[in-house]
């Protein structure tokens, strides 16, 4: 996990940047509509939609964006047909990635997708090539709130956590799928604010990779996730 918890900080860095250029709003418009589309447009009564309306709202979306992103996935008002995809590769030096992707052309992605991992030195590979190497998490991260590890660990291990890492500014919380939605609502009844929670896929063991290879890595991972139709993209590369 370690490997996850620099590369969490460097996600929340990138996020930061997304956001002022407003292409963050276009993925979480996307997770909105496919989760109003798969499960409903009632928020309470569909998990994965509440959870896309809520990390949307905690980048300041405006409630219209969200309503009308509802809307169009439910048939209320017309929209686009979205496709969600997940590739799997290699980037440099053999490390794994997942890429998880929403569209609404499949040759156009798989296209570019492929292009991107060519040009920065690694393959897209075929399905089960490396998604094994993975495994299905819940990842909360939140400040500090003037808040101790002690006093968050209390919180959280009632509700089901599986482990918690302090950063320099932040925790993070790892759940399984299971318990990711009650940790949750705990830290949330606790009067805590969450900055982002998501199901991510975690590399069950990590490859270490440091100065040139690590640069690499990180260009294509940068390099995938500016592409408007990638969602996420995951590696069991250890920048740490």
């Amino acid at each position: 996990m370690s490997g996850h918890s620099k590369w969490s900080t460097i996600k929340r860095k990138k996020a930061a940047i997304d956001a002022k250029r407003g292409k963050i709003f276009t993925k979480l418009i996307k997770e909105i509509t496919v989760a109003a589309r798969q499960g409903g447009g009632e928020i309470e009564s569909n998990p994965r939609l509440r959870l896309a309306v809520d990390n949307a709202k905690s980048v300041n979306m405006p409630a219209d964006n969200i309503d009308r992103a509802i809307k169009k996935a439910t048939g209320e008002l017309e929209g686009v047909n979205y496709l969600e995809l997940t590739y799997e590769g290699y980037g440099p030096s053999g490390t794994a990635m997942l890429v998880e992707s929403v569209t609404d052309n499949k040759n156009r992605t798989v296209a570019e997708v492929r292009h991107l991992f060519s040009k920065y030195g690694g393959s897209l590979g075929e399905s089960g090539s490396v998604a094994w190497m993975f495994e299905r998490k819940g990842i909360i991260s939140l400040p500090h709130q003037g808040k101790t590890e002690e006093e968050i660990f209390e919180i959280i291990l009632e509700a089901g956590a599986d482990d918690l890492q302090t950063e320099d500014e932040f925790f993070e919380v790892t759940t399984s799928v299971e318990s990711f939605e009650p940790v949750r609502k705990k830290l949330l009844e606790a009067g805590l604010d969450i900055e982002s929670a998501n199901l991510e896929w975690i590399a069950k063991n990590t490859i270490k990779v440091e100065d040139e290879i690590a640069e690499k890595v990180m260009k294509l991972i940068e390099a995938l996730e500016d592409s408007d139709d990638v969602q996420n993209v995951y590696t069991n590369a250890d920048f740490n």
